[in-house]
């Protein structure tokens, strides 16, 4: 007989890997699927970095069990690159290094939430993090930024959701899944609104910082009064191209660090030890390799930004960071081609996978049932073809 723990069976499944297991299945009976679903750079992790995995291996320093929180020189590289390039004073020792930034939320929400108290999510918002909440016995309370704002919720917005039981808040810029950018002028106020209420800590996901057109990547805890209030998660995935390798990394006030590390300790323990070798070479090289990736995703964004608005009764805005657009898709809802009737975004996620064969992500997954969450981490030609299919199939629609 069977008996999971009501924890397992509450828990929400991944709605982007769910979504890529569907088109792998479609592709194992020998059909042509475009997958727009996953955010994973469609780039190979840089010669560079794969050098400096090869030397550790050879010189056979790296076999054993690495520290929990990572190597003291991986530790210190991050700190030094907390400084350079967020202007975040975190020393080695509030360093944490962890099997992805998906882990590495998990342990701060695992260290700082107790059961009942809340989290604010500005939404939309990473699939994940409601997920994260909910494991710690938190509640996550969902505060909406709507397309004609960029998807970004305001300072005043934030304000009106804390409570007394508030203990967080959290939020990515550059956004997935919307791909928006919060200026140092928005952060600056929802900074001003926390500083109001005592025991509210910020978690800052800022793991596309490089996925940036807007010009500047501004971290909420370079922000006057903030570094104390601030945990900054970040990892190797988006910027270069490592989302095999799995590794993520906070930097966060010393009690925080220790207790993420405790945390760690019990579950996994250490990141690969190979891994953390490379991203030593990652961070302590020049971003070249980065800014190329980024430039290509620029162009991307510039044809799918187009190909979308050619599309009839699909909604959307410029984003200004990540690898996404999230259109709203909500006039095709009520619409059918016959056979299927489209009731919300998850129905016509499915009617494009069987139809169009292309894979898309529902934005019920990301707090937002209106729309759809598109990854434009994939070649020129299988955009123009996705996006071709997808207009053709919805073109049946009525």
């Amino acid at each position: 007989m069977e008996h999971l723990s009501d924890r397992i069976k509450n828990m929400a499944e991944s709605a982007t890997l769910a979504m890529a297991a569907k088109a792998r299945e479609f592709k194992e009976k020998g059909i042509d699927v475009i997958s727009l679903s996953l955010g994973e750079p469609d780039f190979k992790t840089p010669k560079h970095i794969q050098v400096g995995a090869k030397e550790a291996i050879d010189s056979e320093k790296y076999f054993a069990y690495p520290p929990v929180n990572g190597y003291a020189d991986l530790r210190q590289a991050i700190s030094d690159k907390f400084k350079r390039e967020n202007g975040l004073d975190y020393p080695a020792n509030q360093i944490v290094v962890s099997n992805g930034a998906k882990q590495s939320i998990v342990n701060v929400m695992m260290a700082l939430i107790n059961p009942g108290e809340e989290v604010i999510v500005l939404s939309p918002y990473r699939v994940s993090y409601t997920a994260a909440i909910e494991l710690a016995e938190g509640v996550p309370v969902l505060v909406k930024g709507g397309i004609e704002n960029d998807f970004k919720t305001t300072a005043d917005q934030v304000r009106a959701a804390l409570t007394d039981k508030t203990r967080a808040i959290i939020f990515s810029s550059p956004c997935n899944p919307t791909g928006s950018v919060f200026t140092k002028e928005e952060l600056s106020a929802i900074a001003e609104v926390v500083k109001e209420k005592e025991g509210v800590y910020v978690i800052s996901d800022e793991i596309y910082e490089h996925i940036n057109f807007s010009g500047a990547h501004a971290s909420i805890g370079a922000l006057p009064g903030m570094l104390d209030r601030t945990i900054t998660i970040n990892g190797m995935a988006k910027g270069f191209a490592m989302t095999g390798w799995r590794v993520g990394y906070i930097g966060a006030p010393t009690w925080i660090a220790k207790a993420a590390n405790k945390m760690q300790g019990q579950v996994t323990s250490a990141n690969c030890s190979i891994a953390q070798r490379a991203t030593l070479t990652a961070l302590t090289s020049d971003l070249g390799p980065t800014k190329a990736m980024t430039e290509q995703y620029g162009k991307r964004r510039a044809l799918v930004y187009d190909l979308l608005n050619d599309i009839p009764g699909v909604k959307t805005n410029m984003p200004q960071g990540a690898f996404y657009f999230f259109p709203d898709v909500s006039s095709y809802f009520g619409k059918s081609n016959g056979t299927k009737m489209i009731n919300n975004a998850s129905d016509l996620c499915l009617y494009l996978l069987e139809n169009a064969h292309v894979s898309l992500v529902t934005g019920e997954a990301f707090g937002d049932d209106d729309c759809l969450r598109l990854s434009y981490a994939a070649s020129e030609d299988n955009l123009k073809e996705a996006l071709r299919r997808i207009k053709e199939t919805l073109a049946k629609l009525s």
